[in-house]
């Protein structure tokens, strides 16, 4: 008959000792992240700022679709790419209930979120849409969603009166978060004339995976881009820019990452 190895009572007391630290340290990161996130979920909820600047945004859009040319509208094979998150639909709602009940984003609680198809749109989202819709404007959602969101996503474009919001016009994340190729895949059969995103990534690869100055530098060799054919929606609560903040490392310890962002400043 075996016997049962007994493990030292020390031992035991240095295990539970390990386990207890790495909770408070996973709950005071949490916290932090938490702290962090209310300030910028609260401006998109409740200022005025917010939505004057997408208004902004889509007026100018507005604007420019009235600069195209009548002949080349007639040959209807003009398109526009949107983003979805923060760009068409507004999920602060799920930001906001991640911070409430103080709940780490992950893969599953967004997907709970998606599935529920209820995100709001940003303030003159469809108003806008529409109006290039009717110009006979085909309008491409090219998001980092994951293909299996697509069913409960067209649900909440339809409810929201979206045009083109279909499977076909869906371009979701397969593999690559990149969303370069599913670009050069419209650009096959429509000649481009506007992009829409909150994110630099949503409009050209040269910002991917790039640094702050980078990141800085591919904004400026662009500047005549801004506000004609790329449109940037405000979103001060997440994006490449975070990551960016981090220099891309995502297993950073709160004091690290606290430290990274007061280096960052600049008195």
């Amino acid at each position: 008959m075996k016997t049962k190895k007994m493990i030292p009572f020390y031992f035991k007391a240095i295990i539970l000792l390990l386990l207890l630290s790495s909770k408070q340290s996973f709950g005071q990161q949490q916290t932090q992240e938490t702290n962090i996130k209310i300030l910028p979920v609260l401006w998109q909820q409740t200022s005025a700022e917010y939505r004057a600047l997408c208004y902004q945004a889509f007026n100018l859009a507005s604007l420019r679709l009235k600069e195209i040319p009548n002949q080349q509208i007639k040959k209807r094979n003009l398109a526009i790419i949107t983003d979805l998150d923060e760009t068409i639909l507004d999920n602060s709602g799920f930001e906001a209930h991640l911070i409430k009940e103080k709940i780490q984003i992950s893969d599953r609680e967004w997907n709970l979120w998606t599935d529920q198809s209820r995100a709001l749109a940003v303030p003159g989202a469809v108003s806008f849409l529409q109006e290039a819709n009717k110009m006979g404007i085909t309008i491409f959602y090219v998001s980092n969603r994951d293909t299996s969101a697509v069913e409960s996503t067209i649900i909440n474009l339809q409810k929201l009166k979206l045009p083109n919001a279909d499977a076909q016009h869906c371009l979701f994340k397969k593999e690559s978060s990149s969303k370069e190729e599913r670009r050069l895949a419209v650009e096959k059969n429509y000649n481009l004339i506007m992009l829409l995103g909150d994110n630099l990534n949503d409009f050209t690869a040269a910002f991917e995976k790039k640094n702050i100055p980078q990141r800085l530098t591919e904004t400026d060799k662009e500047q005549n881009q801004w506000g004609k054919k790329f449109i940037v929606l405000p979103n001060p609560v997440y994006g490449e820019w975070e990551n960016a903040l981090y220099n891309y490392v995502q297993n950073k310890t709160e004091h690290e990452r606290e430290q990274d962002l007061l280096n960052l400043l600049v008195e």
